[in-house]
């Protein structure tokens, strides 16, 4: 490999361009996202999906993790939940999915400091507290406490004169959604999953798995994350994240857990944004704001699923499977975020004008899309 003047590794060219677009060609398939059916639907120019093809092979060799399913492991051994998954014991996960919950919405330094500062709530810390009775109807089921409407800064709920007794407000949790979200997903594993989270997620994988299936990894995702993104306060690029530290790291010898957690793409606003400077999405025709677009069927998360398979992931790890829309994912977020290198995000660049971070190794091939362009009557002016 050469250098680039910048001091970066300079990437080896992408090989076999003609076989990546007729790859391409045989894309772009009416995507259903109902039921177990998962199917792609982007139209886009073969010339734009190489572009991005080409862009996103580069930051996966330079910000890729090929430690990522090991280090899953180790996280997921770290907090006991490969004995828990084992013995079919909900404590441990549900602990640990509320410390994941936790990070929505906030910078991960600000949610740890949190969490150590004033602990987080336990599946024991709920078992308690519904064993004593509560009088509030709301907490009769995970049906019944849809509406319950905790603000923690405003000390109030829907159920004003339940409110002094009632134990969703007892956690000293960093906001309101995320009480209603433990409370939620407590009644969900004991309601929904009948009490047995791991025996739930075995059989809605199961129920969903075509094997032969082109899209079975979209399938299986969505078989688990369509019942899920019901639990309050936590989205879709949440119980993604969640989810695949889970699936990949719990328990290897689960097949359909490993596959379904290589394809949870977790979309955050520094994913959409690189995908919004590099031009990608101006290329395939697929331009959206920032939020639950991001997830339509021209989303970020379609594209970046796309692309996936073009990129063989065994490139970077031969344990890896070859087709890991997880990696490219989390590539993308650590080419952007603070805590790693640091690149592509509001700290470098001022979005009302073009990236000018010639040091960046991307930086000769990207489009450089204005993220916020002034508007035409601030320019007059």
């Amino acid at each position: 490999m050469l250098m680039h003047q910048s001091g970066w590794l300079q990437l080896p060219k992408i090989l076999a361009l003609d076989d990546t677009i007729e790859g391409f060609c045989r894309l772009g398939r009416h995507c259903l996202i109902k039921g177990a059916a998962v199917v792609v639907n982007l139209q886009v120019s073969k010339s734009g999906l190489v572009y991005a093809a080409g862009l996103v092979q580069q930051v996966c060799w330079v910000a890729g993790d090929p430690d990522l399913i090991t280090d899953a492991r180790a996280g997921c051994e770290a907090y006991g939940l490969p004995s828990a998954v084992q013995a079919h014991d909900n404590g441990p996960i549900f602990d640990w999915l509320i410390q994941t919950l936790s990070y929505q919405g906030i910078a991960d330094r600000v949610a740890t400091s949190y969490l150590n500062k004033h602990g987080s709530i336990t599946i024991a810390d709920i078992d308690a507290a519904l064993n004593a009775k509560p009088a509030c109807s709301k907490l009769i089921s995970y049906w019944h406490f849809h509406g319950c409407g905790y603000r923690k800064a405003q000390a109030s709920c829907r159920e004003p004169y339940q409110f002094a007794d009632c134990p969703v407000p007892k956690a000293d949790l960093r906001n309101g959604n995320l009480n209603q979200a433990a409370y939620s997903l407590y009644l969900f594993m004991r309601d929904v999953a009948g009490g047995d989270f791991v025996s739930w997620l075995d059989t809605r994988l199961a129920n969903a798995d075509y094997p032969t299936a082109a899209d079975r990894v979209r399938r299986l995702c969505h078989s688990l994350l369509e019942p899920l993104v019901h639990v309050y306060g936590a989205s879709n690029k949440v119980w993604s994240m969640a989810l695949a530290g889970l699936l990949l790291g719990a328990d290897p010898a689960r097949e359909r857990w490993v596959a379904a957690g290589t394809g949870m793409i977790a979309i955050d606003r520094l994913v959409h944004n690189w995908l919004h400077r590099t031009g990608i999405l101006d290329r395939c025709d697929a331009a959206h704001a920032y939020g639950p677009a991001c997830y339509g069927q021209t989303g970020c998360a379609v594209m970046i699923d796309q692309l996936a398979a073009q990129i063989d992931a065994r490139a970077f790890n031969s344990d890896f499977p070859k087709v890991f829309p997880r990696y490219v994912q989390s590539a993308i977020w650590a080419f952007c975020a603070q805590q790693r290198l640091d690149l592509c995000n509001g700290n470098h660049i001022d979005d009302r004008t073009r990236c000018d971070q010639s040091s960046c190794p991307l930086y000769d091939h990207c489009d450089r899309v204005t993220l916020h362009p002034p508007k035409a009557e601030a320019l007059a002016t």
